[in-house]
């Protein structure tokens, strides 16, 4: 079964590019072995550079079961998880993702995202696009009006 909507994921990256409507990735959301969601990359489609299939795929299956946390889903995509998706991937609380070619691959195909991994670890004033705290009197004041809400939903 896990072959089948492994190949489903393919077939849509496939799709995504032979269209034009993408680039070469594909995704699909399963839950209770029911496919619930399908999408390729729309980035240069949408001009959205969060667009990619992964994440697209997350917010309809999102919509389809009325939840912003996917517990009990499993995830099909045709590549490893780029480091948003993967982000995005631990937000949504998916059970478990099955990806058919690694980075490099992707890497291979111009798709190299090592330079966002190695920017993870470096200090935020000293990436590529600098990230410079300013502080603030009152910065803290949304944190401390969330933990002191009684009625928030937690995620």
């Amino acid at each position: 079964m896990n072959e089948k909507f492994l190949q489903i994921a393919v077939d849509i990256a496939v799709e995504n590019v032979l269209t034009g409507r993408g680039g070469p990735y594909g995704a699909v959301i399963v839950k209770d072995n029911n496919p619930i969601a399908f999408s390729g990359n729309r980035v240069t489609n949408d001009l959205d550079p969060t667009a990619h299939a992964e994440i697209m795929a997350i917010r309809q299956a999102c919509r389809q079961l009325n939840d912003f946390q996917l517990n009990g889903c499993i995830l099909y995509i045709n590549c490893e998880p780029c480091p948003m998706c993967l982000g995005a991937i631990y937000w949504a609380r998916l059970d478990k993702v099955y990806f058919a070619c690694d980075r490099q691959v992707a890497a291979e195909a111009n798709f190299d995202d090592c330079f966002i991994y190695d920017e993870i670890e470096i200090t935020p004033s000293e990436r590529s696009i600098p990230m410079l705290h300013l502080d603030l009197p009152d910065a803290r004041k949304p944190f401390q009006i969330w933990v002191d809400k009684a009625d928030k939903v937690l995620y």
